[in-house]
């Protein structure tokens, strides 16, 4: 799927083949006045080589869904309680699923409207301004690069959440069999090596077999985990319905960074031989997002019932290392991690090396590359050296990139687009995106500020924690 091209029909306006591996969308379109025409069909004049079945984009969109996030669940229901918690996990899943459609929908009707067979995100939110209210047409430019730097900064700090993650899994297992007392942030510098070694891979094919290792792994240690939390019987009574107010902006900002798929959503939808089956009912998306709401709903109850308050950021690392299949669950989720960061560092070296390589001499461009991503993934490696504190750690990406970008954008997007007359009657579209704008505004600021006082606490109350 990542190196397939979309072409335009050429009946539409000139535009360069399009990237679908490309997150940001950096696609160079035609310059044109807004044509209000209801007959032009953006999916008619999309040509794509090798296009993705229904079936293979909902695929795709389970399995960028359906990540690591899912084993952080137990934790999130340990900051809200049983009930809130399942409450809640719903309710988040259905308003991110909300924010996922409404800028697919507004991205198809800035297409029609400038007649353009296909935009991403990025370019997506640049139209919306160039064609929207005209005091804030100058805001097109910023709008575009703020999406393609949030994605950059999205994906570079979730890359330094896989690290903080692989090191504690095998910190955990190798403490355990060998007996070393060794901090985690050696296990940060070990893990640094093979990092550094499939960070440099630039080429989407040469990740297909790292990636489909990942899958396996993940596929073997889901089973095992779930296996372990319903062997035995399960206690529900002593599990709090509620859990306290304080706890709920991790527990928001858990559940985002673990459902938030924004980055692969217009590519996904961009590949599709029939995208007009991506919306609707019941439409990839829907099916896609149920079910991950689902499985997210019962990966969390279930795992805080079994685990109770010692659930931890990964209910991998609740597992009993006293058991075989225990450390063998704990070595395949730290490979499939360790399998996927090629993938996830993709993504963000794509839209900063497409921002900067036209600098650089070709002849220096190799050498350039290889140092860029060295450098970058040292930077990375830092910042889990100074925080290798996972649950906190994941509470803050959450807050900060993952509500900016999945819920906040969209909702200005669609606002811009449909100011100041196709609103709806009272304005609920307005009312509608302001609430969720305001959510998502509390997610990033209440989540931020717990999760940098957990963070402050644990390493000013006990220099103990990482051993």
């Amino acid at each position: 799927m990542g190196d397939e091209k979309v072409k335009v029909d050429p009946s539409a306006p000139s535009v360069p083949e399009y990237t679908v591996g490309d997150f940001n969308s950096t696609t160079k379109l035609a310059e044109s006045q807004i044509i209000s025409d209801a007959e032009y069909n953006p999916f008619e004049h999309r040509q794509t080589e090798k296009p993705n079945s229904t079936a293979g984009s909902l695929i795709h969109l389970l399995k960028s869904s359906l990540g690591t996030g899912i084993l952080a669940m137990p934790v999130a229901f340990k900051n809200a309680g049983l009930l809130f918690g399942a409450i809640g996990t719903i309710v988040i899943g259905l308003i991110c699923t909300h924010c996922v459609h409404i800028l697919v929908r507004t991205s198809h009707m800035i297409c029609q409207r400038t007649r353009i067979p296909v935009l991403g995100f990025a370019e997506t939110a640049e139209r919306v301004f160039q064609y929207g209210p005209a005091k804030l047409r100058p805001l097109a430019g910023f709008s575009k690069a703020f999406v393609d730097y949030a994605l950059m900064a999205t994906y570079f700090s979730a890359g330094c959440v896989y690290i903080v993650f692989i090191a504690t899994s095998f910190h955990d297992v190798i403490n355990h069999e060998t007996g070393n007392d060794w901090s985690v942030r050696i296990y940060i510098l070990l893990t640094m090596i093979p990092i550094l070694l499939i960070g440099q891979i630039r080429e989407l094919k040469y990740l297909v077999p790292f990636s489909a290792l990942a899958n396996l792994f993940i596929v073997v240690t889901f089973g095992i985990t779930l296996y372990y939390i319903f062997k035995d019987s399960l206690e529900f009574d002593d599990k709090p319905m509620f859990a306290s107010f304080g706890t709920l902006p991790l527990f928001f900002s858990t559940v985002i960074f673990a459902m938030e798929g924004i980055g692969v959503v217009m590519p996904v939808e961009n590949s599709m031989a029939k995208p007009q089956h991506f919306l609707g009912c019941p439409g990839v998306l829907n099916t896609a997002m149920g079910t991950v709401i689902v499985l997210y709903a019962v990966i969390g109850f279930f795992g805080y019932v079994r685990f109770g308050d010692e659930s931890k950021g990964s209910v991998t690392l609740n597992l009993p290392l006293e058991d075989t299949l225990a450390v063998v669950a704990q070595i395949l989720i730290a490979l499939a991690i360790l399998f996927t960061f090629g993938l996830q560092f993709y993504v963000p070296m794509d839209i900063l090396w497409r921002k900067i390589h036209d600098k650089i001499p070709k002849n220096k461009q190799m050498i350039s590359q290889i140092a860029l991503r060295s450098g970058i993934m040292i930077l990375m490696g830092g910042v889990g050296l100074a925080v290798p504190e996972l649950e906190p750690f994941i509470g803050l990406v959450g807050a900060v990139f993952f509500s900016s970008l999945g819920l906040f954008v969209p909702c200005v997007v669609e606002t811009v687009f449909l100011w100041p007359n196709e609103l709806g009657k009272f304005r609920w579209v307005l009312i509608k995106n302001v609430i969720f704008g305001a959510f998502s505004i509390f997610a990033l600021v209440a989540g931020a500020y717990v999760s940098i006082k957990d963070i402050i606490e644990l390493y000013t109350d006990d220099d103990d924690h990482t051993e």
